[in-house]
């Protein structure tokens, strides 16, 4: 039995729709990333529901041979990370371009009196790892492996590099997705270090 001439449009429409329906969606995708970069937001600066908690450090094994001002660096556990003083928790691996592009800024914060520098080596291999150091320098005052990106899940991690602050109490105050740069640095960083001494100075 052929379609009525009343059938053949309908389903016709139907088509059409269904065709367009993929294009629709991406139309609202890029409306939404667009009004993102106009809102002058940093998009790397992505929410995490961890921040306010406390941070799920690891008992870590250390990076063997790591050397950091002529003395061995101490694998970064809980205990070390516990230093009365902000923590910059840096997830970083020698594969990966964005950290060698970062190291130089991690470097420089890791001679702020105020914080205290640790690295998480994510599913790197040791001896790469220690070039990449050898070569760059180190900043770390420990160093954690995390060959299967175990405490990278427990942390949230999207993508490294990634960096958060961490208060003398072990919560997370403020967290980098991507690599740090100057104007990441002045604007959001040196921000959340000054609002964490304030709070501080406060209540001390």
């Amino acid at each position: 039995m052929t379609p009525s001439a009343d059938e053949k449009p309908a389903g016709s429409r139907t088509r059409l729709l269904l065709a367009l329906l993929p294009l629709a969606i991406f139309a609202v995708l890029a409306a939404i990333f667009f009004l993102q970069l106009r809102s002058g937001r940093d998009v790397s600066e992505i929410p995490s529901a961890l921040i306010g908690t406390k941070a799920p450090f690891r008992d870590l094994a250390p990076l063997e041979g790591a050397m950091r001002n002529g003395v061995p660096v101490p694998a970064l556990t809980a205990q070390t990370a516990a230093t009365g003083k902000l923590t910059l928790v840096n997830f970083w691996a020698s594969w990966c371009v964005p950290c060698r592009q970062e190291h130089p800024v991690i470097l420089a914060l890791s001679q702020d009196p105020r914080l205290t520098v640790v690295g998480v080596n994510y599913k790197d291999g040791n001896e790469n790892a220690l070039r990449f150091l050898g070569e760059l320098g180190n900043p770390y005052t420990a160093i954690g492996l995390d060959p299967n990106g175990k405490m990278a899940i427990d942390w949230g991690v999207y993508g490294i590099p990634e960096s958060y602050l961490v208060g003398p109490d072990g919560t997370i105050l403020y967290k980098k997705v991507g690599p740090f740069d100057e104007n990441t640095v002045r604007t959001g960083l040196m921000p959340a270090i000054e609002k964490a001494l304030a709070a501080l100075a406060r209540s001390g």
